[in-house]
């Protein structure tokens, strides 16, 4: 059985009141770079494997049509490009590993590509590439879309995205830089070919103009949950991204996603899964429920409803007093919207037929905006405990992409001092950076 791997999801450290919250920084504020770097050289100690940044590029106006509430409250903003402060971290570093996101939907993958090979030379082989489909219509307006793509067609782009950027990435082949300074050669042009891609959505001539990165290619992580996407996962992830919310949920996305790697000629245990969790942890079971309660404080209906209407991208401001649940699934669906989260796990629980008041679902979208429904808490042997009894139900290949609702940085650096020794203790973690690169020290 392989051990535990460990990410750190940074994505969001600074939003949803956590840079206000006890235990955040006083006297520096996002985006001091400093507060990263001090973050990361905490999370290497301890030997977290990953640290990781989702993305999105446009102020969540969704709710209301307005970017209002989320600005007042900062809902899922501001939102930097971390690729420069990924460098910054990758200087007081030497091991960790370090994920950045970029949306095949909008972004060009000659840019990304080559991007992600400087970023790979300039951290020494630690970077992961995720690659995701957007569906919020906030950073669609940003890049000229006046709509959302169809969802399949999404996920199409993003398979021939990925082809291109492979393509870019081997265009140059490792023995190709010669660098001969007695008679001057510096490459090899038998080595270094054009790709000249003419596909559906890019025509990409090619090569890339990059010296080959330590790892040729990053790390590719995919977070698809839909059967679509879990195929998409299948075809070319490392890595993926999962929701770790539900057991059941978990088990069907492991049981799809062996089923299509076995499809594309993949073996299953070569992937593992990263179980999206939010953890607080304390020191004893009565501090970490004392922490628990203080992240309630910070939500109202205003800004519940701006952070699920912008992920869902679908206004619930026009959600009527009572309505069925399959038939706001089905709005959902009928928009290009996601049906992923709060919706899904309702449907699934009380069923396409029942009637739920407006209330009751902002009730349950509070739990779901704060995370709250399904965090882990309790001390370190309790979170330990329970890492490691869903770690073997779901397979025991890949880990935890762990988040905190607490203020940046108590909350991870309590996980990186608390609950990783706890683990590591109890010989549950894998090997501490076995490797020289992420590729390898990710390895299931």
């Amino acid at each position: 059985m392989s051990g535990i791997h460990i990410a750190f999801d940074l994505s969001f450290t600074h939003t949803e009141g956590r840079w206000a919250s006890a235990g955040s920084w006083v006297g520096r504020d996002f985006p001091d770079v400093r507060m990263f770097m001090e973050l990361a050289q905490t999370a290497e100690r301890a030997g977290v494997d990953m640290l990781f940044f989702g993305d999105g590029s446009g102020i969540p106006d969704t709710w209301r049509g307005s970017i209002e509430p989320a600005v007042e409250w900062g809902i899922q903003w501001p939102r930097h490009d971390m690729a420069p402060v990924i460098a910054a971290m990758s200087t007081v570093t030497s091991s960790i590993g370090f994920g950045l996101t970029y949306s095949s939907t909008f972004m060009h993958p000659f840019y990304v590509a080559r991007l992600l090979n400087s970023l790979d030379h300039v951290t020494g082989g630690r970077m992961a590439f995720n690659v995701v489909t957007s569906t919020r219509s906030a950073d669609a307006a940003n890049y000229g879309y006046d709509e959302l793509l169809e969802h399949d067609v999404r996920y199409a782009r993003m398979e021939e995205f990925v082809d291109v950027c492979q393509a870019l990435w081997d265009s140059v082949a490792p023995g190709a830089i010669v660098r001969d300074r007695d008679s001057g050669r510096y490459a090899d042009p038998a080595k270094v070919s054009p790709i000249h891609h003419r596909g559906r959505f890019f025509t990409v001539k090619g090569p890339l103009p990059a010296v080959p990165s330590p790892q040729i290619r990053p790390v590719l992580v995919q977070a698809g949950n839909s059967p679509r996407g879990i195929a998409a996962s299948a075809r070319f992830a490392d890595v993926v991204f999962g929701f770790g919310a539900n057991l059941t949920g978990q088990l069907r996305h492991r049981r799809m996603l062996d089923e299509a790697l076995v499809a594309e000629g993949r073996k299953p245990e070569s992937v593992g899964i990263l179980w999206a969790t939010q953890v607080i942890v304390g020191r004893t079971e009565d501090e970490a429920r004392t922490r628990r309660a203080e992240v309630l404080d910070f939500w109202d209906e205003e800004a519940v409803g701006a952070y699920l209407s912008h992920n869902m991208g679908y206004d619930l401001s026009t959600l009527p007093s009572k309505f069925l649940l399959g038939d706001l699934r089905d709005q959902l669906h009928a928009a290009q919207a996601s049906q992923a989260g709060l919706v899904s796990r309702l449907v699934g629980e009380y069923g396409d037929g029942y009637r739920m008041g407006r209330a009751e679902f902002f009730e349950h979208g509070w739990k779901s905006a704060t995370g709250i429904d399904h965090t882990i808490t309790g001390s370190p042997g309790a979170v330990a405990d329970a890492l490691q009894e869903n770690f073997a139900a779901t397979g025991s290949r890949g880990g935890y992409m762990l988040s905190s609702p607490l203020g940046m940085p108590s909350g991870l650096n309590d996980v990186a001092e608390l609950l990783v020794p706890e683990l590591r203790r109890r010989g549950a973690l894998a090997p501490r950076y076995a490797g020289r690169t992420l590729r390898e020290n990710l390895a299931p």
